[in-house]
């Protein structure tokens, strides 16, 4: 579903990606770690279509996000990191403008787009209020409705918990395992216990490369008896991650 193929961003002098490679597949949820300014953030804007690559390729579906981003785009589900959205509209009026952005016309279609995602993220209380008005969690979890709304077979969540708490953790983890059957799941978090919890795969990266790709079963074997945390570090030499 996703094919990620030697790609690379620059910043001037500076190489933020630097040949990263890997692939999803249907059923996968990929988790995506790395210290802060690895390239995780980066990598997912290359694979959403949002930032051009300098050199290599991606492509979602079949499409290269280059050369047919609408096609590719239709395709994904993407949450940015700090979910953004128009602070002034109530959920239910952001909602339906990305319904609307997303090519669904009719109020049926619309309203029951909507209704699905509101009772899937919990947001049936704070549903007419204005999204300035929400505490971060709520905010996070608008984010999740707008990435789901259309049904996607591809989903790339930066931080898809972040700032939620324990409850609410548990409720966008057993969302995410769900839809994961017939989906290819990319996400990224800085909560190590949640690879364990809901990941079949993990890809750490270190200094804009990819430095594991593999299962957290034999992720954890590289150290048999220390935590996920601990090999974490141990592979990037890092205190700070995420």
């Amino acid at each position: 579903m996703v094919i990620v193929d030697n790609i690379v961003k620059d910043y001037g002098d500076l190489r933020a990606v630097d040949g990263v490679s890997f692939e999803v597949k249907k059923g996968d949820i990929l988790g995506f770690l790395g210290p802060n300014g690895a390239g995780k953030s980066t990598t997912m804007k290359m694979i959403a279509g949002f930032l051009s690559p300098t050199a290599g390729t991606a492509s979602v579906a079949g499409f290269d996000v280059q050369k047919d981003p609408m096609e590719a785009k239709k395709r994904i589900g993407y949450l940015p990191e700090s979910s953004p959205a128009y602070p002034e509209m109530t959920v239910v009026e952001f909602l339906t403008y990305v319904a609307e952005t997303r090519g669904f016309r009719t109020k049926d279609e619309i309203h029951d787009r909507l209704a699905n995602v509101i009772v899937k993220c919990h947001l049936q209380t704070v549903q007419n209020q204005a999204i300035e008005t929400l505490s971060k969690g709520y905010r996070q979890r608008v984010g999740v409705a707008q990435a789901i709304l259309h049904d996607p077979p591809v989903l790339i969540l930066d931080e898809p918990t972040d700032g939620l708490d324990p409850n609410q953790k548990h409720e966008v983890r057993k969302l995410i395992k769900a839809m994961a059957e017939d989906k290819a799941i990319i996400l990224s978090t800085h909560i190590l216990e949640e690879v364990e919890a809901i990941c079949n795969r993990i890809i750490v990266i270190d200094q804009g490369k990819v430095r594991v790709n593999e299962t957290p079963e034999a992720f954890k074997a590289r150290q048999p008896g220390s935590s996920i945390d601990e090999i974490f570090r141990e592979i990037t030499n890092s205190k700070a991650y995420a």
